[in-house]
């Protein structure tokens, strides 16, 4: 689950390595993400401030990643950035984005369970579909 929390695809792989059942995984990977969504979105503001309080200057605007978000945002809205939240943002990352865009808790929640769900199925089965790596490796 901690590995899910900072890198989506870490806790499948962790998963595996430890010798857990794919439906463990799958669920532990879920469950380890949507814990993550759920303390940032509850803490959200108060962690922006205090990520704000150690730059030392104003982060850009109209920086290539800010273009990113927006460009996606303004395509798919929450249920893009919630697609690509295990793909690209990390857990973290996709929370406070969609709380930038003021995506009220309820949807940030709803729309972030579907797509961990979603995605920790594919990749908790390609990982496991992989067993000749585990024979190679122990």
């Amino acid at each position: 689950m901690l590995g899910t929390a900072l890198k989506y695809i870490a806790g499948p792989i962790a998963g595996f390595s430890l010798g857990l059942a794919w439906y463990e995984t799958l669920l532990a990977s879920w469950v380890g993400f949507m814990l993550t969504v759920l303390i940032v979105v509850s803490l959200g503001k108060l962690l922006v401030q205090w990520i704000g309080s150690f730059r030392k200057s104003k982060p850009l605007v109209f920086s290539k990643r800010a273009r990113f978000a927006v460009g996606i945002w303004q395509k798919f809205g929450i249920k893009g950035i919630a697609a690509l939240t295990p793909l690209i943002f990390t857990p973290i990352g996709g929370s406070l984005l969609s709380l930038s865009f003021k995506v009220p808790l309820s949807r940030i929640l709803f729309f972030m369970a579907i797509s961990g769900f979603i995605w920790s199925s594919i990749y908790t089965l390609i990982i496991y579909q992989l067993t000749f790596l585990k024979e190679y490796l122990f």
